[in-house]
This record gives structure tokens, C-alpha cells and sequence, in this order.
């Protein structure tokens, strides 16, 4: 038997004393024990402050995101390691790849959204403000990492994606992690950070990891560190409450455990195609992971006319799944994860039959394969029927944290949705449909109080990752009982880890500050054309004002037949009473177009590649025949590309400010456009 290990202020350290004993969930026999005793919270979250925190603030969104790839390559390499440890917690093949290849998933996710983000440590948060009308004075809101620590205390039941999940989304922030998994399965989290650690490729303090109890760690914490917790709701309200959190005002991001449920739509029959994907999902939720699983479903709605063919369908669906020793390959649904959590099941569902029955399966007894039932921490998938779901709340505040689920009837869509809601917030709820409308009324009625909603049918089936898979783009967490929290969810939650600051002053000062040209600072003028610049001479606010061009009459009636665009404003036959405009009006596009004619130069070759793309074009002032038009072509902004092969160009994206200027001087149209630009140096 081993110790399993703390990775605390660089290096490996076993805790004091006896600590607490790990057991293999199928067999029953002791592997480990784990213990933080000893150990020194205040250093620990010191040290991530002073070197994690230092090291990563330094790098670009680019750089960070880099780094999260090379560390998803580098834990692919080593599944062969994970996946045997992985079965000692109970899981299957199929549970263990959700999590250990599905928290690598989310290190390639987060990896790829660097290109959301600018090449610095900091990034703007949505549109400037014009506070003045001369247009010397703006607002804009700036993100800056915060300076102190992401505290992740994780759930028993997903060891590896739970870490990994968290800490893609606070190292592209730019925050180090600690990282408390909970100890029953720790020695899985031990095996995965030992590898990230041996790869050198974060930095010193970036992530550290204690596998016992918390100790006073959350007594350390300041106002610029980050709590998030994943576990039952009464721990998190407990470590919620903390008096440090709520002195220092502490970001508590918090995901507990929640009543899910799936709704059968009213029009959904026996023999459709999404009467079958519904008696699947709910099988597959109630068996992945042993359902012990955050987003499990706990509560089954069925029209009430449908109840009896819906417990036939689903006792033989769960009669099929094979249960026992994730090591035979006949295997569907492993073990749960200690007898500790056995036990908690068990006693929860006896409460629940108080006002339910069991319809399927069995408290006492269980079938497995390879396995002994009764050292492995084994147990019977449990569905239960309720057929008073108004008039007996316990099936809507209790939760089995296992592979137990509430059949429940229901009269109509908007019953559905009061049921649905008596869960007092859910991380996730499904509706299974082929009703556009049934579906529309449902998500609108029940999406106050769910974090997620899958909408399901035949239509999106083949491709639908389920009720139960949180995605790394999207929010996972809910309202109410499932903590009010928010994870991942894309730039979303990159934000979460970074201070947004409100910045006030003229254009000038702004675009120094955030390495983004603002409308109305001075620009760079000299003779040389912007586009003769390689990509690491170009400068923000580099800027070109060209010559002025003639909007004539010929050339509208050209670019009509040209473009096919004969809209009633650009024909000069038009009887223009009653319209928004006082004659023949041009094109948008052909303004656009004339801009590139004025900005772009001609007839040789020079270090741009290629045009990119258009975004935000404006077209904010009608011009007429007679009208001058000359561009004001800036440097907005520049985000460097890594090779994909080792033969590719270096280059960059350069974002460029065009602003097409009338005679009087006023804005007729604004457009950013993009250009690939090579680098000087190859």
C-alpha cells in the first residue's frame, strides 16, 4: 500500500499521520491512504500568488493557449497509465473515457479559444464609449487577470475532467490552481497531475495539488483568489458561508449536485423514432458513471397515459445492462465509487419509499459479472415510481446520488414544466420531442430554472452528446439548489477569473493602454503605405489617409448591372417621395469597394498575403452622385499565428480600422478588415 501524494510549492510531499484509507471500489480491497495533515496552507497559496500568479500574468492569451495544447498532447500520450487506475474507482471503459479523455477534450477546447483573445495578457471587454462629442474623451471596460489563486475543490465522481475542466478555463485566464480533489478517488488526480508536473510545461506554482482534507485552505484566501466547488449542495452552502469568503468578498463559483429531470413529450408515441431515444437516454443516465453523476436524471416525466408502456420499455432497457468488474469487455455499468457511497444511496431511496415504489430492480441484491457484489461497491440500478408527484415533494428534494431514478406522471406540457421546476434549480433538463411548439413552451416555461436545456429528437440524435455531457463551450451549472454557479462556458468563463476595470480617457490614452487603436486617436502618418510593412513593422495606429474619390451616377448604374443590386434607391428613375432618401443613392458595397481602391496598394508584391474577411461593416450615411469619399485606413490591431507545419510562411492577422469620410468630413461607413501578413524573417 502507498501514500499517495501532495504536489505543494514544487515538489512531492506525503502528509502526516495515518490519514485515510483508499479503497479499490470493485473489490473492496485497501490500495492507498491519502492525508494533507502537516502542511502548511498559508505557503501553499503563497507560493501560487508569488510564482504561479507571476508567470502566467506574463503570458499572452496565445502563449497560455499554446501551453494548454502542448499539455493535452503530452496527457494523450499516457492513457495507457490512466486507464488502469481509472478502473479501481469503478468505472467502466466508457466511464473512464468521459473522464480522462474528456478533461484532455477540454485542455484542446480552451487551447483553441486563444484565437478569441489578443496576442497580450489582457484583453477589452465589448464596445468603446464616446463620453464626449468632440470624441476627446472614452470609456471602454478592460479584463485583467486577477492576482491571486483559483481553488478548485472537486467532486469523488469525475477525478480527472473535473481538474481538468477547471483548470483549462484559470490558466488561459492567466491564475494559477489548487486543486483539492475529493479523496476517495484522489490517487486517479494523482496519477494525472504526476504526468503534467513531469512535463515541465507550465510554470513553476501554476498548479499544485492536495489529496486529503482542506484543512484552513479556505481561511487563506483574499480577494483576488477564486473558489469554485463541485459536491453536494449543504457542503457548498457550508464552504460558501465561510467567514474569510465572505469578509474578502470571494468569487464562490459553486455546482452542486441537482434533481434533473426529462420530460416525454405529448406527442411522442410508441414506434417513433423519439420515443426510442428517449427510453436510451434515460437508460444510459442512470447507468454512466453508475449515475453517480451531476447531472444525472433523477426525475422522469411521462404524459399519463404513457406511464405503463414507459416502466415496460425502460425495465427491459435496464435489464440489458450488464454489471460487474469494468475489466471484462461485457461489461456496461461498474461499480459505485466506496461502500461509503453505497450506503448514502441506499439510505436516501429509503427514504424516498415513502411515497414511491420500486418498479425495477433491487435494494438487497445484484447480479454481476466477475465481481463480488458485496465486497465491490456494487448495486442495482433503481427505478421508482411516483404516481402522486404533487402531492409528495420528497422525490423533489431528495437525491440518490446513484443509479436511481423517479418515474413520475404528468397532464399536460405546462404541468410538465411546474414539475420540472419543483427541482428548485437544475444544472440540466431534457425534453424529448418532434413538437416545435411543445418544445418552444417548454424551454420558455422551465429555462428559469435550469442551466441547460437539450432539446432532443430525431433530427439531432446522431449527433446530440446527450443530457449528461456538459460541453466546454457552453455555462454548466444552474440556478437554486445547483449552486447559482458557472462553469466553463467559453470566453465566459475565462472572464471568470479576471477583473474587469472600467478605463476612462481620451482615444489616445485608451489605444496605449489596451494595444487596440480607438476611433479618434492620432494616427501614425509617414510615407510609407501600411501595406509595404511585414507584420513586426507594422505599429498600432499605423495609418493611411488617401486621396479623395468622386461618387459619380455612372458609377452607381455600372456597379448595379454589375452586381446584379438594382434595389429601388440605386436607380436614378426612382420617384424618391416618401423614402429616406433625397435622390439616386450608391451601393454600401460599392463604397466599400472604393474604399479598397483608395487604401490598397497596387502593382507590386508586398508582405500581405491575403485578405481575410470583413467584420462589423456600417454603413452609416447615404452618398449621392457628385459626393467626394476618402478613406482613413488604420492599424487596429495585430495577432500573430503559430506555423501549423514546419514549411508554412510566419504570419499574422492584422485587423485594420477603415473609415470612409465624406466631404464635410462625416462618417459614411466603418468596417474592420482583416489581412494575413507575413513576417520580415522567416
Amino acid at each position: 500500500m502507498y501514500t499517495v501524494e501532495n504536489y505543494i510549492v514544487g515538489r512531492w510531499v506525503k502528509g502526516d499521520g495515518d490519514g485515510q484509507l483508499l479503497f479499490n471500489a470493485v473489490t473492496g480491497d485497501p490500495i492507498a491512504k491519502a492525508t494533507s495533515q502537516g502542511i502548511d496552507f498559508a505557503q501553499v497559496v503563497h507560493y501560487a500568488r508569488n510564482q504561479g500568479n507571476t508567470a502566467l500574468r506574463k503570458m499572452s492569451f496565445h502563449e497560455r493557449g499554446l501551453m494548454l495544447k502542448a499539455l493535452a498532447l503530452h496527457l494523450r500520450e499516457h492513457l495507457d497509465r490512466f486507464y488502469p487506475i481509472s478502473y479501481q474507482t469503478g468505472a467502466t471503459k466508457a466511464d473512464s473515457w468521459v473522464d480522462i479523455e474528456g478533461g484532455i477534450g477540454n485542455l484542446f477546447s480552451y487551447a483553441s479559444l486563444r484565437r478569441k483573445f489578443p496576442d497580450t495578457p489582457y484583453c477589452l471587454d465589448g464596445e468603446h464609449h464616446s463620453l464626449g462629442k468632440a470624441n476627446t474623451f472614452m470609456g471602454h471596460h478592460l479584463l485583467i487577470p486577477k492576482e491571486g489563486v483559483a481553488i478548485h475543490i472537486n467532486a469523488f465522481n469525475f477525478p480527472v475532467w473535473g481538474m481538468l475542466e477547471k483548470i483549462a478555463v484559470n490558466l488561459l485566464a492567466g491564475m494559477p490552481a489548487i486543486v483539492k480533489p475529493a479523496t476517495v478517488t484522489c490517487f486517479l488526480t494523482e496519477a494525472v497531475v504526476k504526468e503534467i508536473i513531469a512535463s515541465n510545461i507550465l510554470p513553476q506554482g501554476a498548479l499544485q495539488l492536495i489529496c486529503g482534507s482542506a484543512g484552513d485552505l479556505l481561511n487563506q484566501v483574499c480577494s483576488q483568489d477564486v473558489v469554485s466547488f463541485t459536491g453536494s449542495a449543504s457542503t457548498g452552502l457550508m464552504l460558501k458561508s465561510g467567514k474569510k469568503i465572505l469578509e474578502e468578498s470571494v468569487p464562490f463559483n459553486m455546482e452542486a449536485d441537482s434533481l434533473n429531470s426529462i420530460v416525454l413529450g405529448e406527442d411522442v408515441q410508441p414506434g417513433m423514432p423519439e420515443w426510442d431515444l428517449f427510453i436510451k437516454e434515460v437508460r444510459k443516465e442512470m447507468t454512466t458513471k453508475s449515475g453517480q453523476r451531476c447531472t444525472a436524471i433523477r426525475r422522469i416525466f411521462v404524459p399519463e397515459n404513457k406511464i405503463a408502456d414507459v416502466q415496460t420499455a425502460l425495465t427491459k432497457a435496464l435489464a440489458q445492462t450488464i454489471i460487474g468488474n469494468p475489466l471484462n469487455a461485457t461489461v456496461r455499468m461498474g461499480s459505485l465509487a466506496g461502500a461509503t457511497q453505497r450506503k448514502e444511496v441506499k439510505e436516501q431511496v429509503n427514504k424516498l419509499l415513502a411515497s414511491s415504489e420500486i418498479i425495477y430492480g433491487s435494494m438487497d441484491t445484484v447480479e454481476t459479472v466477475d465481481a463480488d457484489a458485496v465486497k465491490g461497491a456494487f448495486m442495482s440500478p433503481i427505478l421508482l415510481l411516483n404516481e402522486n408527484p404533487f402531492g409528495s415533494t420528497d422525490v423533489h428534494d431528495i437525491e440518490p446520488f446513484g443509479p436511481v431514478a423517479t418515474l413520475m406522471p404528468y397532464k399536460h406540457i405546462e404541468e410538465a414544466i411546474v414539475l420540472a421546476k419543483m427541482g428548485k434549480g437544475s444544472l440540466v433538463s431534457s425534453i424529448v420531442t418532434a413538437d416545435k411548439n411543445i418544445a418552444k413552451e417548454y424551454v420558455i416555461g422551465a429555462g428559469t430554472y435550469h442551466g441547460r436545456i437539450l432539446v432532443l429528437n430525431e433530427q439531432c440524435a446522431k449527433e446530440s452528446t446527450g443530457h449528461g455531457a456538459p460541453l466546454p463551450l457552453l455555462v454548466h451549472g444552474g440556478p437554486g439548489r445547483a449552486g447559482g454557479g458557472e462553469e466553463m462556458g467559453g470566453i465566459r468563463g475565462v472572464k471568470h477569473y479576471m477583473q474587469r476595470v472600467a478605463i476612462q480617457g481620451s482615444p489616445d490614452m485608451i489605444t496605449a493602454i489596451s494595444n487596440v487603436y480607438q476611433p479618434g486617436a492620432t494616427g501614425n502618418t509617414n510615407t510609407v503605405h501600411p501595406f509595404k510593412k511585414y507584420f513586426e513593422e507594422l505599429e498600432i495606429g499605423d495609418q493611411l489617409i488617401t486621396e479623395k474619390r468622386m461618387i459619380t451616377a455612372a458609377d452607381i448604374n455600372s456597379f448595379a448591372d454589375l452586381s446584379g443590386d438594382h434595389f429601388y434607391a440605386h436607380l436614378n428613375s426612382t420617384d424618391f417621395t416618401g423614402t429616406m432618401f433625397e435622390q439616386q443613392v450608391a451601393h454600401g458595397y460599392l463604397l466599400m469597394s472604393m474604399a479598397a481602391g483608395l487604401f490598397v496598394s497596387s502593382y507590386e508584391k508586398n508582405p500581405v498575403l491575403l485578405n481575410y474577411g470583413i467584420d462589423e461593416l456600417r454603413f452609416t450615411k447615404p452618398m449621392y452622385p457628385g459626393s467626394d469619399m476618402h478613406v482613413q485606413f488604420t492599424c487596429k490591431e495585430k495577432i500573430r499565428q503559430e506555423k501549423k507545419e514546419i514549411t508554412d510562411i510566419d504570419k499574422g492577422i492584422v485587423k485594420w480600422l477603415v473609415e470612409m469620410i465624406d466631404e464635410t468630413n462625416e462618417l459614411v461607413g466603418i468596417a474592420t478588415i482583416l489581412t494575413m501578413v507575413a513576417y520580415k524573417h522567416q
